[in-house]
């Protein structure tokens, strides 16, 4: 009996979860920074066990990952991850060849139609970077919520507003605040636009804007 390969898809009865949405941003790849816990890493399995070859390849994954869309992952494609090592597909058998490999604790997720691997440290250190760099935005919290409401009005023009009511800062000030409490999450299309259509819906109904400038 053959072992299973560790790229095998799974099958509809054993769906896959789906990579953290949050780390799929392309521009999350631009970090420039990765944490690495050294601690964790010298306590770990792959570090007190794997022939040196072996660690050092996992190493390289852990930060090349950093560079992968989304965010974190790695193909589930041995050609792609030798490439990634620059070494022949030969040594990178003979390294998954071994009791401890490469992708120790590395698991499949789905990533729309697609398979990706992720190491739920690298997860959690990805995360912790997305974390960061939102609370650096917001450091700025003037600068932030102008850029917010800068943008807001951009998408009304984009979305048929007339001009006069784009241009209204007590109006997108108000439809700004309508947003932050009841849009939830990024603002990002189609979901931005159903919400917009909603605080403009209530904004009539308010008195914020008249019937014209719908």
């Amino acid at each position: 009996m053959t072992s299973a390969s560790p790229f095998q898809v799974v099958g509809g009865n054993n769906p896959l979860p789906e990579y953290p949405v949050e780390l799929c941003d392309a521009h999350l790849t631009s970090d420039y920074f990765t944490l690495f816990w050294h601690d964790r890493w010298l306590a770990s399995k792959l570090h007190l066990k794997a022939p040196l070859a072996v660690q050092g390849a996992a190493l390289n994954l852990f930060f090349l990952a950093r560079k992968q869309s989304p965010v974190g992952s790695l193909p589930a494609d041995e050609e792609l991850l030798a490439r990634l090592l620059r070494v022949d597909l030969a040594d990178w058998r003979g390294m998954m060849a071994q009791p401890i490999t490469p992708l120790h604790k590395w698991t499949k997720f789905c990533h729309g139609d697609e398979v990706v691997l992720g190491h739920p440290v690298v997860i959690e250190i990805c995360m912790d970077a997305l974390t960061k760099r939102e609370e650096r935005k917001a450091s700025n919290e003037g600068k932030a919520v102008n850029m917010r409401q800068k943008r807001l009005s951009e998408m009304m023009q984009e979305m048929g507003c007339v001009q006069a009511m784009c241009q209204d800062r007590v109006l997108i000030e108000r439809l700004d605040a309508w947003l932050m409490e009841n849009h939830h999450g990024q603002r990002r299309r189609p979901q931005i636009e159903a919400s917009i259509k909603r605080s403009l819906e209530h904004a009539a109904r308010e008195g914020w804007i008249g019937q014209q400038r719908l």
